[in-house]
């Protein structure tokens, strides 16, 4: 579904990414795991649509990407939710734009609330809500019109460790019930390979595929998933490779 060629994007005398070439399949659930900096939000951008690539070639579904796809679902650290809109017409902002709220689009978000415990709350103001609630609801925004292509840009690292876990969960539901391809960045191991099918490793800037790991685990997957000796090995494999590249250093 995505293909990059050699890809590689400079911001005046920065090389953000270099050379990073990698497919990735439809309906993959792809984490991209790597230290500040390294590149990841700007291949998610340019993904989008948002960026131009300097070199290389990108291409989705085998055509240059040269602006926004269609159906194209994202879901940012920062929730984006507008104050003065409920909760329901925040999901549905999207129709709105588009000037296509329908009753079959209006009954998927309230599906997509309902699935994410948030039925309750249509009718409620962004300021009334939890910060995890408000995610919850960014989440049923950028799945309203069922994306073929999901971008993720760290929409749980300002959580709390707890909500970040329940909202893991209610992720990895969603993505097992609808199998949309998902790329997600993120700095944590363990939210990278709860969630993911494969973990690419950026390496620091200039960023470019260091290592890319195949998360053989069943599905569906619960938190003791993170117990298990195959979890664990993963994890610990990743620490050493961020242990080699010198951004983890342990005295011990």
């Amino acid at each position: 579904m995505i293909s990059a060629r050699a890809l590689g994007k400079r911001f005046a005398e920065t090389q953000a990414l270099a050379d990073v070439t990698l497919d990735i399949g439809r309906g993959e659930f792809v984490a991209l795991l790597g230290p500040s900096g390294c590149g990841k939000s700007t291949f998610l951008r340019m993904l989008a649509g948002l960026e131009v690539p300097s070199s290389g070639s990108l291409t989705l579904d085998g055509k240059p990407v040269i602006g926004p796809p269609e159906r194209l679902g994202i879901a940012l650290q920062r929730d984006a939710l507008l104050d003065w809109r409920s909760v329901l017409d925040n999901v549905l902002l999207p129709a709105d734009l588009r000037g296509g709220r329908t009753p079959a689009l209006v009954a998927r978000a309230r599906e997509l609330l309902n699935l994410t415990g948030l039925s309750d709350f249509t009718g409620s103001w962004p300021a009334e809500l939890s910060g995890g609630m408000r995610q919850r609801a960014a989440i049923c925004r950028a799945l309203l019109e069922d994306p073929p292509l999901l971008l993720m840009d760290e929409p749980f690292g300002a959580l709390d460790a707890i909500t970040r876990d329940q909202l893991n969960l209610d992720l990895h539901r969603l993505w097992v019930e609808r199998r949309m391809t998902t790329l997600f960045v993120t700095h944590s191991i363990t939210e990278a390979l709860f969630l993911a099918t494969r973990v690419i490793v950026f390496a620091p800037r200039p960023g470019r595929v260091l290592e890319q790991i195949e998360v053989d685990l069943p599905l569906p997957r619960h938190l003791s998933v993170r117990e298990e000796p195959q979890f664990i090995a993963l994890s610990r494999h990743l620490r050493a490779t961020f242990e080699s590249m010198g951004l983890l250093r342990d005295a011990a």
